[in-house]
């Protein structure tokens, strides 16, 4: 999320996200962030988020909450 907010006015090409990040640790805050800067008419600039996770429904999960605000979100699979 810091990282997200250091280049917060700069272009992200691609941005990868992982729902699980190790013990209850998700990648939902970072979502949120994601969401929040829409609602507000300031959406990050990111060309692509790509979703990768062995977690298939957090992986929707991620990926259905950012396609809601027009980010361009791909699965991506190994």
């Amino acid at each position: 999320m810091q990282l997200l907010e250091e280049h917060r006015h700069s272009y992200i090409d691609e941005l990868w996200l992982d729902h699980d990040l190790g013990g209850d640790d998700t990648i939902m805050p970072v979502v949120t962030l994601l969401e929040e800067a829409a609602f507000n008419g300031r959406p990050f600039q990111v060309g692509t988020v790509f979703v990768h996770s062995a977690n298939p429904i957090g992986a929707e999960t991620v990926m259905r909450s950012l396609a809601r605000w027009s980010y361009r979100v791909e699965r991506a699979t190994a």
